[in-house]
């Protein structure tokens, strides 16, 4: 499996209000994405994370390094079109996503914009909206759906231009956990069923449960890369930089103080339960 986005010493940095200095938000980062892969991105607020997602995908590019999209350098002016179609973004607030009056005419925008001939569109956003179950809602009105809803035709929005991967900066974090619980559970089917390469930002640790990668950034930095399990059970770690963890984790950590023998790289509610039956050798009922 190839990398679809490569990151080579990439440092990005802002002018400060006085113009006279300036601010690094990422620092000399090297990081690879696997094509079809699923990678979670934590961070603080300020961390930088949502800096290094519109970096992905050319919204900003790199002061120094290089970002390169199936091998385009996003620096290339004339690829910057290109670079879009490949990744697409979905952003906090998805009402600043939504163009149109209608439901199946937002999903229609790029499509359209892309140039996509009517019927082809027509079929893009008919199967856009069924992914996201949201096909009976297409004639209604954005502005009277739920948060939850919208975020779905936001999403739906970005699957009719058919991306190969899909950039989610914090996508839940206006939702209630309802809405949240929706929108991961078809994050993970686009995932899933139609392969598409995802990048989750989020400061929810139990979004990133189901990741094949999670990634922690830290003041521009990544200070720890691996699998979710490896990464959760670094509670000093990740509570050093303000996040938290896993319930589950969190559980199972002070449960180790009692019997050592606890196996603290779960997450799963299920896992949890087997293992604390299992490691105090009580009997389900």
């Amino acid at each position: 499996m190839d990398n679809i986005i490569e990151a080579k010493n990439v440092s990005f940095e802002f002018n400060n209000d006085d113009s006279e200095s300036t601010k690094v938000i990422i620092k000399n980062l090297n990081l690879d994405i696997k094509r079809g892969s699923f990678t979670c991105i934590l961070g603080h607020n300020g961390s930088g994370k949502s800096t290094l997602a519109k970096l992905f995908n050319g919204l900003y590019v790199p002061t120094s390094g290089d970002v390169f999209v199936n091998g385009i350098n996003t620096k290339e002016e004339k690829s910057s079109i290109k670079i879009k179609n490949t990744v697409g973004m979905v952003f906090q607030n998805p009402d600043n996503q939504i163009v149109a009056s209608i439901v199946e005419d937002d999903v229609a925008f790029g499509p359209e914009n892309l140039g996509i001939n009517p019927e082809e569109t027509r079929k893009r956003v008919d199967n856009a909206l069924k992914t996201v179950d949201m096909y009976e809602f297409r004639n209604s009105t954005p502005h009277r759906l739920s948060g939850g809803q919208k975020q779905r035709i936001a999403i739906a929005g970005v699957i009719a231009m058919q991306p190969e991967c899909i950039v989610l900066d914090e996508p839940t974090a206006m939702l209630d956990p309802k809405g949240r619980q929706e929108i991961i559970k078809y994050i993970e089917k686009l995932n899933r069923e139609n392969g598409i390469t995802i990048i989750l930002i989020t400061h929810f640790m139990e979004e990133a449960q189901n990741a094949d990668r999670v990634i922690v950034l830290n003041d521009g930095l990544i200070i720890s890369d691996g699998k979710p399990k490896d990464i959760f059970s670094n509670i000093r770690l990740l509570k050093s930089i303000g996040l938290d963890v896993p319930q589950t984790t969190e559980l199972l950590y002070s449960l180790k103080e009692k019997n050592d023998k606890v196996n603290t790289h779960i997450i799963s509610i299920e896992e949890t339960a087997e293992e604390i039956i299992s490691a105090f050798h009580l009997e389900e009922k």
